[in-house]
């Protein structure tokens, strides 16, 4: 494979199913369909983790959550271990960023040369709150996720609007000087990210009459797991939904969507104006999903397929093209990739402590056997929830509570839960062996809960935390 630069997307919140090239009957992604037609789509990409910093600390370093421990939204990455970008860095490869990044501070060496209007945590701290899972403190904002929907213009889309003009205006730079060695362009938009407000002209691209209700709208089908039951106790958000402002809801969803589906397209278009399409890679994928509604939830925060699912496409020379890979894919296996786009190699400690396989190798048939693993410590949760997506088998595992099987073959919609079922005994038994390859969840879960109380201890104990202000998302800055 020859080296090339490499232009990465990632939005977030973006479901793997709300695009059209993934199926969807009403989302319109005409450019992100585009790099599916002209490359490869993984139709069974998550995320390693269903919320955004620990999520994306996971991307950042190519390691799973629990080998980060940045456990929740209070536990910010801060460069403590060098990832990819520090590695292309150190081959003398320029490696930039525009746009949101959620991480401590831009004074951290993230592994980037040059952070271009970053959006990192509130006061390099986050969300702390989210450390006391134990003693879950009241949310006292959850009503304005059914309050922020419809046409409008937020900070959120002004942002993302000048996220794609600066990447637009670096491309257009890098046509102009020569290089040795291949660069990459990490390009981070916050939308669709609630609050689920749509720009007009892409709002009125859905009738929300015509859009679907959530699965078991109006029914507790979703969290009859008591692990399931307890999150959603703690954010109810769909308490304050009815049927009029689901629809509504979810068709500013679908326009959001589509707002940066067209700002991926104005990107692209400056990329092919300036030559250098030819000589790049792309990919497109999102932190996380979301799960509008769907089993009663909204936002991130489960390990169903709305929330843990993304999407993941890339195009370029050497890519596959038109081809659909039903082997699972995670954020993990971009580490390696954007490590073999540009021509370096793993290092021998690399190949030991990094679990993800070049999303190429993927494309081309290595690995079709392997397990894809989620898992989460963050706010609402009772206790530790970990996900292994093997074949047609989803299982997810909470600690100390029942565990959660789906056969998402017969099952896509995640609607029998086999779980209790004794005739599937020994699919359970096979399935947990295969996390305990991966990970001891019993001692995970231990680390999580002891690092949070240390995170709350460290900034002043419970009463200091529980005067700080709950975040409902992070604001952009201040253009």
């Amino acid at each position: 494979m020859k080296a090339l630069n490499t232009l990465f997307f990632i939005s977030d919140e973006h479901r793997r199913d709300a695009s059209g090239c993934y199926g969807h009957p009403l989302v319109k992604t005409p450019n992100i369909d585009k790099l599916a037609s002209e490359g490869t789509l993984f139709e069974s990409a998550y995320t390693n983790s269903p919320i955004c910093i620990p999520a994306r600390a996971v991307l950042q370093t190519g390691r799973y959550l629990h080998q980060t421990k940045n456990w929740c939204n209070g536990n910010c990455y801060h460069g403590q271990i060098e990832g990819w970008g520090h590695h292309l860095k150190l081959a003398g490869h320029e490696v930039a960023s525009v746009g949101k990044l959620h991480f401590r501070s831009s004074d951290d060496d993230n592994g980037f040369i040059e952070e271009i209007l970053p959006l990192h945590v509130v006061d390099g701290l986050g969300d702390l709150r989210s450390c006391l899972r134990k003693l879950r403190p009241p949310r006292d904002r959850l009503h304005l996720m059914s309050k922020n929907i419809g046409p409008g213009e937020t900070d959120y889309q002004k942002y993302d609007r000048r996220i794609a003009d600066a990447a637009c205006e670096w491309i257009r730079k890098k046509a102009d000087e020569t290089s040795s060695k291949p660069w990459t362009l990490f390009v981070s938009f916050v939308c669709p990210h609630f609050p689920l407000i749509a720009p007009k002209e892409f709002y009125r691209m859905y009738d929300p009459g015509e859009v679907s209700l959530p699965k078991r709208f109006g029914d507790d089908g979703g969290y009859r797991n008591p692990a399931m039951k307890a999150l959603h106790e703690y954010q109810n958000f769909d308490q304050y939904f009815d049927e009029r402002s689901t629809r509504i809801a979810i068709a500013s969803y679908y326009g959001l969507v589509s707002f940066v589906d067209s700002l991926i397209g104005q990107v692209r278009e400056a990329l092919e104006e300036t030559g250098l399409a030819d000589t790049t890679r792309i990919i497109y994928t999102s932190d996380h999903g979301d799960n509008l509604g769907d089993n009663g939830f909204w936002g991130k925060s489960t390990l169903y397929e709305e929330s843990a699912g993304v999407p993941l496409v890339m195009a370029g020379p050497d890519i596959p093209i038109g081809k659909r890979v039903s082997t699972p894919a995670t954020l993990v296996d971009l580490a390696p990739t954007f490590l073999g786009f540009n021509g370096e190699s793993l290092t021998g400690e690399e190949k030991v402590e990094l679990p993800g396989t070049n999303l190429l190798d993927l494309a081309n048939g290595a690995d079709p056997d392997r397990v894809a693993f989620s898992e989460y410590h963050a706010i609402g949760s009772i206790t530790g929830a970990f996900m292994i997506r093997y074949r047609n088998w989803k299982y997810i595992h909470h600690v100390d509570y029942p565990c959660q099987i789906f056969d998402l073959e017969a099952d896509p919609n995640e609607l029998n839960d086999l779980a209790e079922d004794p005739s599937f005994e020994a699919t359970r038994s096979m399935l947990h062996a295969k996390l305990l390859e991966i990970c001891d969840p019993d001692e995970v879960n231990r680390q999580a809960f002891a690092d949070q109380a240390a995170r709350v201890e460290a900034n002043g104990g419970v009463e200091a935390v529980l005067k700080r202000s709950s975040i409902p998302y992070t604001p952009a800055p201040v253009e």
